[in-house]
């Protein structure tokens, strides 16, 4: 089981606190959890939080010195973070464990000088706070979440979903991390280049169509798919529909179609003995080569070494 530590630095934004134990802790591997995850602090009691509640801390910070892997969210201390909390994160990091922050969280491993040099996204509208505060920090406004290997930053709050899910389907695969997604009634993993924020207020009112059109194409993703036929689903223009489906989603139709291919592909890789040629057909791609093409250029793997990389001990 992968032991993860959730460290609370005070002031804490109860809703981040608590998307590890939502989505980590509800992940399910082979029918049982593929993750233990704790609360801890550097002084463990009643904490404040950043609202008209307090939130009890049971565990320190040794609970760190177990863990696999550190999550950090959100803080109301994004330049005065206590020494003890920043020491623990450096001898963490030292010690090779996976460190990832949610929003704000990002500051504290900046004051702990483990985003040096390194590429790393907060909240968009903090973005410049920590660039100016932290100028060797690589800092992204325009991205969900940064996956740096071992080091991991996610934007604003509702980003935070999107770097817990990202890190069940590097654990564990797509298959676990969209069951995960199911189960608490949110959209699949959304890729960290996504839009933070989309500057394209919604139309007043659009209805259910373009929600209807992109449920269609899910069902429909092992056939050519053209503007047109969105358009058709959603009982529109071409154009509105592009402008809409933007706006909505931060992706052009395209973008998203991908996307959705590629999560197809990576599940029927993990999930079943087809061949590639198979699989290329039933998420659209219709060739192993184009397969194969987009898997390398956006996760890295062929279609044979990521199989072989979340197959392993499957029946």
């Amino acid at each position: 089981m992968h032991r993860v530590a959730v460290l609370a630095v005070p002031p804490v934004k109860a809703f981040d606190l608590a998307m590890p134990f939502t989505f980590l802790g509800s992940a399910m591997v082979d029918g049982k959890p593929g993750y233990e995850v704790q609360l801890c602090a550097a002084e463990p009691g009643t904490a404040p939080s950043m609202g008209e509640f307090e939130v009890v801390i049971r565990h320190g910070i040794e609970a760190i010195e177990r863990a696999d892997t550190v999550i950090v969210p959100s803080s109301g201390r994004r330049h005065d973070a206590d020494e003890a909390t920043l020491e623990v994160l450096r001898r963490a990091f030292r010690a090779g464990k996976r460190i990832a922050s949610i929003c704000t969280g990002a500051f504290i491993l900046a004051q702990a000088g483990l985003l040096d040099g390194r590429p790393a996204t907060t909240h968009w509208g903090l973005a410049a706070e920590l660039r100016e505060a932290h100028p060797s920090i690589a800092v992204d406004p325009d991205v969900l979440f940064v996956d740096d290997g071992q080091l991991l930053t996610g934007a604003g709050s509702a980003a935070g979903i999107d770097l817990c899910l990202h890190l069940i389907r590097r654990d564990y695969g797509a298959a676990v991390a969209n069951a995960t997604a199911r189960a608490a009634v949110v959209t699949p993993v959304r890729q960290g280049g996504q839009a933070q924020f989309v500057d394209t207020p919604l139309p007043e009112a659009t209805g259910p169509a373009l929600e209807e059109a992109r449920v269609w194409a899910l069902q429909h993703l092992d056939r050519p798919i053209a503007l047109q036929d969105l358009a058709r689903e959603a009982n529109v223009s071409v154009r509105t529909l592009a402008r809409r489906f933007t706006a909505e989603t931060g992706l052009t139709p395209f973008q998203w179609l991908l996307q959705q291919r590629l999560h197809r592909a990576r599940e029927l890789l993990e999930t079943t003995d087809l061949a590639v040629d198979q699989v290329a057909r039933r998420s659209g791609f219709g060739t192993a080569e184009s397969l194969r093409q987009h898997l390398t250029r956006h996760v890295g793997l062929s279609p044979s070494a990521y199989r072989n990389s979340f197959t392993r001990g499957r029946v």
